[in-house]
């Protein structure tokens, strides 16, 4: 089993200077923390990977394709692979857990 804490994990990804911290990888998925500050710009690119987005806190809008939504704290959006998307319109500090199958890189 592993477990872990969310406010472990935002420490470890403040610790090493970036947005996004992988914390499980596994042959089918990989699991991580992605953090983008209030007022700040989204730089992701589509992925080769499907994924899920799950909103732990904060608020923003996200665009995926041509649609856009609101997120907020429970939150959940589907990402297909190759599809474009970004968060924006980042109202408070946003903190989502992201799950990409297979896994990413």
């Amino acid at each position: 089993m592993k477990a872990f804490r969310l406010d472990e994990l935002e420490a470890e990804r403040a610790a090493n200077d970036g947005a996004y911290l992988q914390f499980i990888r596994e042959r089918n998925m990989s699991v991580g923390l992605y953090a983008l500050d209030a007022g700040a710009v989204d730089p992701q690119q589509p992925h080769k990977q499907d994924e899920v987005y799950f909103v732990v806190s904060g608020r923003a809008s996200i665009t995926v394709g041509t649609e856009t939504t609101l997120v907020g704290r429970g939150s959940v959006v589907h990402v297909a692979a190759g599809v474009p998307h970004k968060f924006h319109h980042i109202t408070e500090d946003l903190r989502v857990m992201v799950v990409f199958s297979p896994p990413e890189g």
